[in-house]
């Protein structure tokens, strides 16, 4: 095993396209483990497809982890950058007799499998160039392959899964360097965790079968093993491999949905590890409490109800400037006008009526139209519906008994309470009109609190504009 004297985790993405939520969940339980720890968290960029691989996509990453507040360690390395280094470690296996060159030909691979089907045989490829000696090579184009051990097993000790057996039989000798000298993927992610001093492997379990063949070059090599952790994916609610048919599966998807990053880490570290019943915490309980014993194998399941909750819960939690820098970023992130430094000033004001009951930063700013609104105020149907005649000459009247209130929160109640018993109503039947008057809206905050953030003037003048439309 690999010294893990100071831990070392990474994650390393394809950049194939956007930031997939399964990865950051990958990335996310690295960064707990290594930074609860005291250790390195690394990001490598697996770009070496370069027919898949793109500036666009990479970004993406880079864009996703910073999002989630994922920091890493050092400068993000480039997989394709190191395609020196890989061959050279394929060639010192050569030199060493742990890997061999073949020279078969793609026809000659294929016509071993059909002869091997015709004959109910195993269609794993037996190499006949894996004991011929150099000097009887020709001078042809070749692979180089492991000499992988055809006797016994490989066990893989993982920290999630048990003791996983494989026998070697059922493994073939995989392909380390093409025939054009690249370096193929398993033989790549070895090399780079060895040099980037990788202890701990905790990686998506589609990736438990790599392990078997990965351990067999770190053995190969006399290198230690990482610490391998392999972790159950996620799945959709009704138990299948997520895809597009559940909803969103790239993480700037939830960023563009107004998750704030910080409800997005706890409910994503709670998909497939526990600790204890707890559902909800902090970062800083997260770090302290995050280890691979709490890591499930069973595949955690998608629950967007779930996650609205822990969402309400992180926000009502948040410091107000804190959740005033969210709401900047999500307008910048979907392309919506910043705030005016007045609707910041009145979103700022309000926030302590805003918070507590929004599941999302829309549904926030939803709360705060009435802060964000400009005169005069258009209602929606449903809120132009409860200014008719009565509640307008009821809002006129008020007006006057508004203009030299104290405005303070007992005042304005007895003052609007009075001002609805004078036509024999409760104040209930008054909110509906005050509501449509101060924000257009029929759900709001509490028209007490909407009038003391907006203040005396804003109020009497909104008031006037509901008290003069037309019927």
């Amino acid at each position: 095993m690999a010294d893990t004297s100071q831990i070392v985790t990474r994650i390393a993405p394809s950049p194939t396209g956007m930031m997939h939520i399964g990865t950051a969940r990958t990335a996310l339980f690295n960064w707990l483990f290594a930074r609860g720890r005291g250790g390195k968290f690394l990001l490598r960029i697996e770009d070496t497809d370069r027919a898949r691989s793109t500036p666009e996509a990479t970004q993406a990453i880079l864009d996703g982890m910073r999002w989630l507040g994922l920091d890493w360690d050092g400068e993000a390395v480039s997989q394709f950058e190191r395609v020196p280094r890989h061959a050279e470690v394929a060639h010192r296996m050569l030199a060493e007799g742990t890997a061999y060159k073949c020279f078969a030909t793609q026809d000659e691979i294929e016509a071993f499998r059909e002869a091997a089907r015709a004959e109910n045989r195993s269609t794993l490829y037996l190499s006949p160039w894996r004991d011929v000696a150099e000097g009887d090579h020709p001078d042809l184009p070749y692979v180089v392959r492991l000499k992988a051990p055809r006797a016994g097993e490989t066990v893989i000790e993982d920290a999630v899964q048990g003791t996983v057996t494989f026998r070697n039989d059922q493994l073939d000798d995989m392909v380390l360097l093409r025939s054009d000298g690249t370096p193929t993927y398993m033989l790549a992610v070895v090399v780079d965790d060895h040099d980037m001093g990788v202890t701990h492997a905790i990686r998506g379990d589609d990736h438990l079968n790599n392990a078997a063949r990965q351990a067999q070059i770190y053995r190969a090599m006399g290198w230690a093993e990482p610490v391998w952790a392999h972790i159950p994916l996620i799945h959709g609610p009704d138990g299948k491999k997520l895809s597009k048919r559940h909803g969103a599966t790239g993480v700037m998807e939830y960023a563009e949905m107004g998750i704030p990053p910080a409800a997005m880490r706890n409910y994503l570290a709670r998909l497939g590890w526990s600790h204890g019943d707890d559902e909800l915490f902090t970062d800083a309980q997260a770090l302290e409490w995050f280890d691979l014993k709490g890591i499930g194998k069973s595949p955690a399941r998608l629950d967007m109800k779930k996650l609205e909750s822990v969402a309400g819960w992180h926000i009502a939690r948040m410091e107000d400037a804190d959740l005033m820098e969210e709401i900047a970023r999500f307008l910048a992130l979907t392309g919506q006008p910043a705030l005016s430094q007045l609707q910041h000033d009145l979103v700022s004001a309000a926030m302590y009526c805003l918070k507590d009951r929004a599941k999302s930063l829309p549904d926030l700013l939803e709360k705060a139209q009435f802060a964000l609104a400009s005169r005069p105020i258009e209602p929606d149907e449903k809120a132009a519906a409860q200014l008719d005649a009565v509640s307008r000459g009821i809002l006129s009247e008020l007006t006057e008994h508004l203009q030299n209130a104290s405005w303070s929160r007992d005042t304005l109640e007895a003052t609007l309470t009075l001002a609805a018993e004078a036509h024999g109503l409760k104040f209930g039947k008054l909110a509906g009109p005050l509501r449509a008057a101060l924000a257009g809206r029929s759900a709001t905050p509490s028209v007490f609190d909407m009038m003391l953030v907006i203040g005396r003037d804003e109020t009497i003048a909104r008031l006037t504009d509901a008290a003069s439309r037309d019927g």
